[in-house]
């Protein structure tokens, strides 16, 4: 049983993640990875409302989505957009991210290879992963402007999509951690933490929200 502290708290981390931007034009959209095919729904909706030309669909697989996905995160996001109307011709494909760095360096690489003139980036992410999404581009895509964007649904939207509130909790978490200890590593820019989340982290891993916490 998930307590109303815990659950108070957790709202507050979700919270946190969010980087409230508005999207709007850029020069090209790019998707994450991951379980979510809303990623690739809200990519798909943001070409087809002209925000971007092209779409990178960027991830290989990882023990979550091995099974989900098993022609890889990228590949099965760009049927996805394609059934919802994106032509083919308008999106890329990058197979073989296994993070959110490589999604970044690896999407970097293969536009410039095709030859993409990049100024901005409309960042799609899951909504919890926003910030970290925004701090690794602004981290290893220097010049260039990066508007970080997701499916919009409220916390308790996407609680109950996942149908498993403890492992939702656990995945703010960690991916809260990593904001905290990620910058010193060299891996993402500082992204300030105010007092008020940062205690509602501590409380979380207090109350045993830590299987994606890394050691």
């Amino acid at each position: 049983m998930i307590s109303a502290r815990s659950w108070s708290d957790a709202r507050q981390v979700w919270d946190h993640h969010l980087m409230h931007h508005t999207p709007r034009p850029c020069s090209v959209i790019v998707g994450l990875g991951s379980h979510d095919l809303r990623v690739a729904d809200a990519a798909a909706g943001f070409h087809l409302r002209g925000l971007a030309p092209v779409i990178v669909f960027t991830g290989s697989t990882s023990p979550t989505t091995r099974e989900l996905m098993p022609r890889g995160e990228a590949v099965h996001y760009r049927e996805r957009a394609v059934e919802l109307g994106v032509p083919e011709s308008a999106v890329l494909v990058e197979a073989e991210a296994r993070n959110t760095g490589e999604n970044v360096r690896f999407s970097r690489a293969l536009l410039e290879e095709a030859g993409v003139d990049v100024s901005s980036v409309l960042l799609v992410s899951k909504p919890y992963e926003e910030r970290r999404a925004y701090a690794t581009a602004r981290k290893l895509w220097p010049g260039v402007e990066i508007v970080s964007a997701s499916s919009p649904m409220t916390f308790e939207e996407y609680v109950a999509s996942i149908g498993d509130d403890r492992m939702v909790i656990d995945m703010l978490v960690g991916a809260l951690q990593r904001l905290l200890v990620y910058p010193a590593r060299g891996f993402m820019t500082e992204q300030p933490v105010p007092e008020a989340v940062a205690g509602a982290y501590e409380r979380l891993v207090g109350a045993g929200f830590t299987s994606r916490l890394i050691r």
